[in-house]
């Protein structure tokens, strides 16, 4: 088991229980799932590129990735239904809390001039949303090894009803939000 979820059971959870004045154990908020997306329009012209990125998100999340494809043909852009754009992975259980753990504490820390994360970005739900403009900040990624560097979003669904409540919980977590 990951220090991360060792450390929820024993020091988050009692933490937010008297913050929020939970009546239940079962009111406690939780990290449900972690989705990393890469969005890759250049998949269109050249199908080597989603396997690249598949093979990046695999190193990073220790996970298989899965490719998205196009619901709509887009003539503008000469996309057809069913063509590969993008690539994600939903990570659950022990592998989400190990990912998190490396994102929070080895990966964010390596981005030039690093202030903190966003605390803005809560969709109103509990649910947080990041980006990230390269996948070099990963230390299982070698720059010699990418073809390009991309960026990837990162959502943390939690089962937090209000923001105020996620805040707290990956701030515990060790989320390193701006001041």
């Amino acid at each position: 088991m990951s220090t991360l979820s060792n450390e929820y059971k024993s020091k988050i959870a009692p933490a937010l229980m008297t913050k929020f004045n939970y009546k239940s154990v079962m009111q406690i908020p939780k990290l449900e799932k972690v989705v990393i997306n890469v969005g890759c329009g250049e998949a269109k012209d050249n199908a080597k590129v989603i396997d690249a990125v598949i093979s990046d998100l695999g190193k990073i999340t220790g996970q298989k990735a899965v490719p998205c494809r196009a619901k709509k043909s887009v003539a503008n852009f000469k996309l057809r239904a069913g063509m590969p754009i993008g690539v994600k992975v939903t990570l659950r259980g022990e592998k989400m809390y190990e990912f998190v753990d490396r994102l929070f504490n080895a990966a964010l820390p390596r981005v030039r001039d690093f202030r903190g994360i966003n605390p803005n970005s809560f969709d109103g739900r509990g649910n947080y949303a990041m980006g990230v403009k390269e996948q070099l900040i990963f230390p299982e990624i070698e720059y010699d090894k990418i073809d390009k560097v991309r960026g990837m979003d990162i959502m943390f669904v939690t089962t937090a009803n209000t923001d105020e409540e996620a805040r707290e919980l990956l701030a515990l977590m060790g989320a390193p939000f701006a001041k």
